[in-house]
């Protein structure tokens, strides 16, 4: 039987693992679904439609699957999807999606820290950070092993690539491509996230395709089509080439520079 704290109330219909702890004062819906080794710590808040699966730790005072913010919410039970191996940090908030359906998403093993705000059918990747007090609006994609530092902002249906790095303090309008050390309001692309890469595995031939990609797309004068046209007639075709090119050519929002 699931551990929960006489001061808990968890709804009729709630799914929970044998082994789920759940502290003091915290609310769980009938319609929630929580894997094996998820601690609600205290005082945590899980509404409506949405599933946390394995080894998740969610602190005080976070509210998971609250109704979207979004005007046009015409009803149904539209939720969140939580992976396995995350880290939920104090006064958190993840909104569920808008429409009938459709789920706001986080993957596996992201560290999602103090007062962050993920809205309404966002998608974050798998061990992405996201550092105190980022406001994440509707529609944004986070790909895999990003780091999003303290107080950011990103408006809406922005995406950010695999491994970019945001400095704190950031406002992000334009979508960050892959690999990419940006910073700034508006934000700016300052460097390739060679550390990152070297931290995440990268090989020597993926780290050097990228330094001369981001020497074409941010050193040298000229459309961006131009520039993603030369870094693919000249560059190593690396897999890390290839996401930069495929995710460059299908902004719709235009990347940083």
């Amino acid at each position: 039987m699931a551990k929960i704290h006489p001061t808990a109330i968890v709804a009729e219909g709630a799914q929970l693992a044998d082994d789920v702890i759940v502290g003091p004062f915290c609310t769980v819906s009938d319609q929630a679904v929580i894997g094996s080794g998820t601690e609600l710590v205290s005082h945590v808040v899980i509404e409506g439609n949405t599933t946390l699966g394995c080894g998740n730790r969610v602190s005080p005072f976070a509210v998971l699957g609250g109704k979207t913010q979004d005007l046009k919410f015409k009803g149904g039970t539209p939720g969140v999807r939580i992976g396995n191996n995350n880290t939920i940090r104090e006064y958190v908030t993840i909104n569920a999606a808008t429409n009938d359906g459709d789920y706001t998403t986080v993957g596996n093993d992201c560290h999602i820290l103090a007062y962050s705000h993920i809205a309404h059918c966002c998608h974050i990747g798998n061990s992405v950070v996201i550092v105190n007090a980022c406001q994440i609006a509707g529609h944004v994609v986070i790909e895999d092993m990003a780091t999003i530092e303290g107080s950011v902002g990103i408006v809406q249906f922005i995406r950010v690539g695999s491994m970019a790095y945001v400095g704190a303090m950031s406002k992000i309008t334009k979508d960050v491509p892959p690999y990419m050390i940006g910073h700034g309001d508006p934000l700016e692309i300052r460097s390739f996230n060679r550390i990152g890469m070297e931290r995440r595995g990268v090989d020597e031939a993926g780290r050097k395709a990228i330094k001369e990609a981001y020497r074409i797309l941010y050193r040298q004068e000229g459309p961006v089509a131009d520039a993603l046209d030369k870094i693919e007639a000249e560059v190593e075709q690396t897999a890390e080439i290839k996401h930069l090119l495929e995710f460059c050519r299908a902004s719709e929002n235009g990347i940083a520079r």
